[in-house]
């Protein structure tokens, strides 16, 4: 019994859509702090010495407006799929980037909210884990349809469970 439960919680398609809000706003705040100070951020890509200086510019500027659109883009629902995937390997990129540096022993932050971050380690790499664990879950079993359904519910005053029917 209690593994049916946990088979239907982890495979719900409401848990997928309380996950989507919660990584969406993880990544829109996380690009919030970074977007009106790209040269900060440039600094702090430059600190993990694994790009060429060319890109560092390109990417300082790019990266936060990633963030912020695939962000979004899970809360409204719209292309999840897509977006989920995005951040996923922007994810596993973060932890081999924060994994490299931790085995050469700098002493650097992870530039993750803000220019001055948190040191990086294993707790950095945990809960990028455990958000990659998230992306999984949502691209697994999210419904788009399920938030239009609420938007529709919500939109016409009804409080039914019954089908919605398009006017």
């Amino acid at each position: 019994m209690i593994t049916t439960l946990l088979k239907r919680t982890a495979t719900s398609e409401y848990l997928s859509l309380i996950l989507r809000i919660y990584i969406g706003c993880f990544f829109i705040y996380a690009s919030v702090s970074k977007i009106p100070y790209p040269a900060q951020f440039a600094e702090a890509i430059a600190n993990y010495r694994l790009l060429p200086y060319v890109v560092l510019n390109l990417g300082a500027v790019t990266l936060p407006w990633i963030e912020f659109v695939a962000g979004l883009f899970l809360i409204i629902g719209f292309k999840s799929r897509a977006s989920v995937v995005i951040i996923a390997l922007l994810l596993i990129m973060f932890d081999v980037m924060i994994l490299i540096n931790m085995y050469w022993g700098a002493p650097i932050t992870c530039g993750c909210y803000d220019t001055v971050g948190e040191p990086i380690g294993w707790k950095k790499i945990s809960e990028n884990l455990l958000m990659l664990i998230f992306t999984i879950q949502i691209y697994m079993f999210d419904r788009p349809m399920l938030t239009s359904k609420f938007v529709k519910i919500i939109g016409t005053g009804r409080r039914s469970t019954a089908p919605v029917t398009p006017q």
